[in-house]
């Protein structure tokens, strides 16, 4: 897969969890509320419909005011790869605020360790880095600390 510097922010960190694991953080809701967001904001609905077309929508509290990503599952590989996007809502309802695909990538590089890489594709440069400056590499980078230290309770 290529990437394009202006639209794509990318994270990659070798995690010391098997991808499966990490696979099943990601796709069930009673693990996933647990570290989806940078503490001490916490999820407060979540509902994952996880196949291509299905709805990926959690809601969030962030310092009293609660926030909605809704969106659907466009390609889902277990335990490999899974591709959401919020430009669709469920039923492939255009969403009229897209803000970005994610692409997120689980290798397994050996002794139960894993190799995840998050890609979130914006639109337009301006949209990428209005998600840098939003804090893109601090949040999402604190958020995959919480999914090693939860997954790592799992294996």
């Amino acid at each position: 897969m290529s990437y394009d510097p202006e639209t794509d922010l990318i994270l990659t960190r070798d995690i010391n969890a098997p991808r499966e694991v990490l696979y099943t953080c990601w796709t069930t809701p009673e693990h996933l509320v647990h570290w989806f967001v940078p503490k001490p904001h916490k999820v407060t609905a979540c509902r994952l419909d996880v196949r291509p077309g299905g709805a990926c929508n959690t809601t969030f509290d962030v310092d009293g005011t609660e926030m909605e990503n809704n969106g659907v599952y466009l390609e889902v590989i277990p335990n490999e790869k899974l591709v959401f996007t919020d430009t669709y809502t469920e039923g492939w309802k255009p969403n009229p605020e897209p803000f970005m695909t994610a692409i997120l990538t689980f290798e397994d590089i050996g002794n139960g360790r894993t190799r995840y890489t998050a890609v979130a594709r914006h639109r337009s440069k301006e949209t990428a880095q209005t998600h840098k400056d939003m804090g893109f590499y601090d949040g999402w980078g604190t958020v995959v600390d919480q999914l090693e230290a939860y997954a790592q309770g799992l294996k």
